[in-house]
């Protein structure tokens, strides 16, 4: 039967899951050519492979967020799901927790949610990496010797079908997928690279000679997926097949049909990269049960597959982009970062802080959280965040049990940020998530903290001078230098956070403690927007409080003015008094008319003592609040994976 024909017989609405990976864009693909009653899932835009496709079968969500499933089926009310969602196949993908959560605990879930459904099949993309060392033409019955945590993950969920398929009779089978390979490949894998080598006239570095694959075309595998839905009986659910050619390809092979299609010059140098831990001698497939229970073979022949993807590889309008899009390293861990975002009446600006923020980090290709503080808005900030953090578990909101203030909501997040580095932003969209990715450039150079330095503001002529003449006189009355134009933007790396949450004071003035604690620190230039939404909350009031604040947290200037002004005084009254006594001498018949002058005097020194009382006061009021040791804020609610739980009862997984 035609390709066509077998696809158009699917019974459907048909989901993808893991359509952004190698195996599901091409899946989704070639099912969309026939048919309009396909989704695939992806966990973020832009996803590369599937690119031109029509938005409405794309569903961005986050699969290891529970709820999203119940979502997910509801959305697209599924008859046939095939997954092809995994993590750990790559060498660079170490992180075993993840690698149980998404390959079993996801697939445990999703198991449990649609046994309860009327779904004609579902099919699991396996692993060959299942038999590990026993990987010489295994049967599926033979026993595996998982030799990776991804391995064992693979072996869990080939289980975990069997047991489902098996006592609870649901249509689903586990498909052992071997070195699928085609077009839409990562760009860093084997044949990617052969490819983009052998067009240049040259070899890519190879690993022993000796070292087997079992390479099958990415056509093939799609169909094995068609035949599966299409053919699996009863008395097979819940059974694993393996999906390959059958063929033996040894490195020293794959370098011959390379030297044909080619016509490479040079000779291959071989042990020029080192191997990696599982490769085998001999790792080919026995695809036997396939193509009795199935009625599926492999028909691409390796040498034929090669030509079709380097046909595809040429076809490309920029392969400089394919190769850039390679996930050859991961994401990059080390250099990770949690925002923190400080909100207050922002609800309309925070889906686009988030989307702005998600852009900035893909593009960075760096791990990162995004924490949203709800201080306590009077408007649908949580629910905003809740919907947010449901689709993506990277994002946690935290809700206070009152205002009090962005600097204490920047503390709150501070304390539970898990990365290397947090950055602080306000939630208005003034402080550009853009800008980040400077940051982050100086953070890899070597600075701790890197700050905006706001060059020039969207505001009133009045504002932008006041705000100006503040940095320049907190800075001058400083007993430290003080950053000019430097609010709370910031990247400040986890040794500086850690530093920061170490200083107990209760009245919190970031930008003057983030310069007190020192450390390698530089400003990057920016233009500071108007707020996108709404009507800002700052007032001249406020302005002048953190003038305030600023002043009597980093400076005794205003103390030390008053003592050299009451000792000036003090002379100048000294002298008055002398001169007053020698003109009483000299000229005792006189009596001065200075009544005017005195009640000047009177007032003058009143207003003085009352303005020394008044500074003398206000400093006080500052140890006053720091010896009552109240905490900085009072957390109400966490906000994750769309949930919104009892502050004392979160960071449960």
């Amino acid at each position: 039967m035609a390709l066509d024909q077998k696809i158009r017989r699917l019974q459907g609405p048909i989901l993808v899951l893991g359509a952004s990976g190698f195996v599901g864009a091409n899946l989704l693909r070639k099912l969309l050519n026939y048919r309009d009653d396909v989704f695939g899932t992806i966990s973020h835009f832009p996803a590369w492979r599937l690119e031109g496709l029509n938005d409405e079968n794309i569903v961005a969500v986050d699969l290891l967020v529970n709820s999203n499933l119940n979502f997910l089926l509801e959305k697209t009310q599924p008859k046939i799901i095939f997954n092809c969602v995994a993590f750990g196949a790559y060498s660079f993908e170490k992180d075993s927790q993840l690698i149980y959560q998404t390959n079993f605990n996801l697939t445990a879930q999703l198991l449990e949610k649609i046994a309860a459904c009327q779904i004609s099949c579902y099919v699991h993309a396996g692993s060959s990496s299942e038999y590990g060392d026993n990987s010489s033409g295994p049967e599926e019955t033979d026993l595996p010797a998982p030799n990776s945590d991804y391995a064992v993950s693979k072996i869990a969920c080939a289980n975990l079908l069997y047991f489902y398929g098996k006592k609870k009779q649901l249509p689903c089978a586990n498909l052992r997928l071997y070195s699928v390979y085609g077009p839409l490949e990562d760009s860093s894998r084997l044949i990617p690279n052969l490819i983009r080598h052998g067009v240049e006239g040259k070899y890519p570095s190879f690993v022993s000679p000796d070292i087997s694959r079992d390479f099958i075309y990415v056509d093939d595998v799609s169909e094995a997926f068609i035949d599966t839905a299409l053919n699996l009986k009863e008395e097979d659910y819940g059974e694993s097949f393996n999906i390959g050619s059958g063929q033996k390809t040894t490195i020293s092979d794959v370098a011959k049909v390379a030297n044909k299609i080619f016509n490479i010059n040079t000779e291959p140098v071989y042990n020029s990269m080192q191997n990696r831990h599982w490769d085998i001698s001999d790792w080919y497939a026995n695809a036997t049960k396939a193509q009795e229970k199935l009625q599926w073979k492999a028909k691409i022949s390796f040498p034929e597959g090669l030509m079709k993807t380097t046909e595809w590889y040429r076809g490309l309008d920029d392969q400089e982009r394919y190769h850039q899009s390679s996930k050859k390293f991961g994401l990059d861990t080390k250099y990770s970062v949690t925002a923190i975002i400080a909100c207050y009446k922002d609800n309309q600006a925070i889906p686009f802080m988030y989307k702005r923020l998600r852009e900035t980090f893909v593009r960075l290709n760096i791990e990162y959280e995004i924490i949203f503080v709800n201080d306590c808005s009077p408007d649908d900030s949580e629910q905003v965040i809740r919907e947010i953090s449901r689709t993506d578990k990277r994002v946690i909101g935290i809700s206070h049990a009152r205002n009090f203030g962005s600097q204490s909501a920047f503390k709150s997040g501070m304390e539970i940020a898990t990365k290397n580095a947090c950055v602080l932003l306000d939630g208005d969209l003034q402080d550009p998530p853009e800008l980040i990715e400077t940051f982050v450039e100086k953070w890899r150079e070597g600075y701790d903290v890197v700050y905006g330095r706001r060059k020039k503001r969207q505001a009133p002529i009045f504002m932008q001078i006041a705000y100006k003449a503040f940095y320049r006189t907190f800075d001058y009355f400083s007993y430290l230098s003080i950053p000019r134009d430097a609010g709370d933007f910031s990247l400040i790396d986890k040794k500086v956070v850690q530093a920061i949450l170490q200083f107990p004071e209760r009245d919190l003035f970031l930008r003057g403690i983030r310069a007190f604690v020192g450390f390698k620190q530089i400003g990057v230039n920016y233009i500071r927007p108007e707020r996108m939404f709404g009507v800002t909350t700052n007032n001249l009031a406020k302005n002048i409080g953190w003038a305030k604040k600023g002043i009597l947290s980093f400076s005794y200037t205003p103390l030390t003015m008053l003592s050299f002004m009451g000792t000036l005084l003090l002379l100048v009254t000294l002298l008055l008094a002398t001169i007053q006594i020698i003109s009483r001498i000299i000229f005792p018949s006189s009596v001065p008319e200075g009544t005017t002058t005195i009640l000047l005097t009177i007032l003058f020194f009143g207003s003085l003592n009352l303005f020394s009382v008044g500074v003398i006061a206000e400093y006080i009021a500052k140890i006053f609040e720091e010896v009552k040791q109240r905490p900085n804020f009072i957390r109400r609610a966490i906000i994750k994976n769309g949930e919104i739980r009892d502050a004392y009862n979160v960071f449960e997984n």
